[in-house]
């Protein structure tokens, strides 16, 4: 039993969702931080404050390709009057050496590339004959093919103000800024900027990694042949899925046979590679129940007093799901999920214990380890049933739009067609045994 369950209810006490989501994550710690490459810490949670070490820009640098000027030399240019400038050099993006602008001289300058020394603006190639002597340039010629464009004359027809089409050295952010504050899940933005700055790795929470198990003599690999009394094993594919989903890394592995001394060894085998176990089926009152005979003995000695850790299993107010287990294995005292093997229990009870585990694992805040709800009026032809004293989850089609939930399927815990058409559950409260159409309910989105 684990230290964590109450000692005076034995196994007959029914626990509210919410008790049970507590005793999961009071038992969950954060990994702790390692050192990741930029792009291997995509969705991982920062646990550092990153600080700007140089200003972005780091140099004032043209937004358009055009010719750097002095503002004076192009005051009241004009198409029919244009300010002609001596052509000094190029100024490409990467330029090291620079030439400088004086009086009456321009030089070609490409986006990104820094303002040369004595120019004060940037002139469009579009407001130029782009030094063709001709009317207005649409573009530049390339530099490979008409090196001779950066020298000669180039006539501009319009006067430009100081600073125009100049990006501020530090206009993003400046040095000493904070870049990305600890607690930030690292997206393609976020690993972006880390790059800009120069970043080439970070300090973060690592996904954690979740081995996902599901148990049944009667489960088959997709693309085998079913034999008579065979199904196809789909929980271990929909809950690495979900796990994936969740953030973490995750492994399955195939359907281990009715026989609680293989999954143990199993279990010990995966250990190596889990933050997390999660196991599918065999968690009721059946004889042939293995994961609550493999693990209720797994936590003891050889008949000694009970060690740390072990599974606890017990009965949950909530439909479906309501078998579950949980509790620790092995000698690091990894976390271990036991959900039921209806398709439909186990999905419901990964999004309502398994997921907020595994953000737990990486370190995000409290706020952010479960899906956030939202209320929406039930749109139905007649009134929801629910059984009294359970919190039920349905299947519904969520339309934010309108603000209503329609529900998709019955209530029964293996309609897993029905579970690949719904986008959010819904969610009857214990008290509550009829739903009318109309009444508002508490959604869970799934997106």
């Amino acid at each position: 039993m684990s230290s964590r369950a109450p000692q005076d209810t034995g196994h007959h006490r029914l626990w509210s969702v919410d008790e049970h989501l507590a005793d999961v994550l009071a038992a969950v710690r954060p990994l702790e931080p390692i050192e990741l490459q930029l792009l291997d810490a995509q969705g991982c949670v920062l646990v550092e404050d990153v600080t700007v070490p140089v200003a972005l820009p780091p140099f004032d640098n043209s937004s358009m390709d055009g010719y750097a000027v002095r503002t004076a030399d192009v005051q009241g240019a004009s198409e029919e009057f244009p300010a002609v400038l001596a052509v000094v050099g190029d100024v490409a993006a990467g330029s090291g050496e620079l030439p400088t602008v004086g009086p009456g001289q321009a030089a070609r300058i490409m986006t990104g590339a820094p303002l040369p020394p004595g120019a004060e603006a940037v002139v469009p190639v579009e407001w130029t004959d782009g030094g063709t002597g001709g009317g207005a340039a649409s573009g530049m010629t390339p530099a490979s093919s008409a090196p001779e464009g950066a020298a000669g004359e180039v006539r501009v027809h319009r006067p430009a103000e100081a600073r125009a089409h100049v990006r501020a050295r530090g206009s993003d952010v400046q040095a000493g800024d904070l870049a990305l504050a600890a607690g930030t899940v690292l997206g393609p933005p976020q690993i972006a900027l880390l790059a800009a700055i120069g970043r080439g790795t970070v300090r973060v929470r690592p996904r954690p990694r979740v081995v996902v198990l599901s148990t049944g003599s009667e489960l088959v690999q997709p693309g085998e042949a079913l034999a008579a009394g065979t199904i196809y094993d789909s929980n271990s594919f929909a809950l690495a899925a979900a796990a994936r989903d969740a953030g973490a890394i995750a492994y399955r592995v195939g359907a281990v046979a009715d026989d609680a001394d293989t999954l143990r060894s199993t279990i010990e085998d995966q250990l190596i590679r889990a933050d997390l176990l999660v196991t599918t089926g065999g968690v009721s009152v059946g004889a042939y129940d293995v994961v609550k005979e493999a693990l209720t003995t797994a936590g003891t000695g050889d008949g000694e007093e009970p060690q740390a850790g072990g599974v606890d299993f017990r009965k949950l107010a909530m439909q479906p799901g309501k078998p579950q287990g949980f509790g620790t294995v092995g000698p690091d005292h990894t976390p271990l999920l036991a959900l039921p093997g209806n398709p439909v229990s186990s999905y419901v009870s990964f999004e309502l214990f398994v997921r907020p585990a595994i953000r737990a694992l990486m370190g995000l805040p409290a706020a952010r380890v479960s899906r956030p709800s939202v209320r929406a009026v039930l749109k139905a032809d007649a009134p929801l049933g629910s059984p009294a004293g359970r919190r039920q989850f349905l299947r519904g089609k969520y339309d934010p739009e309108a603000g209503t939930v329609s529900p998709v399927g019955g209530s029964g815990s293996h309609l897993i067609a029905a579970l690949a058409h719904a986008d959010s559950l819904m969610v009857v409260p214990e008290d509550v045994t009829s739903v009318e159409p109309g009444t508002e309910l508490e959604v869970i989105p799934l997106g």
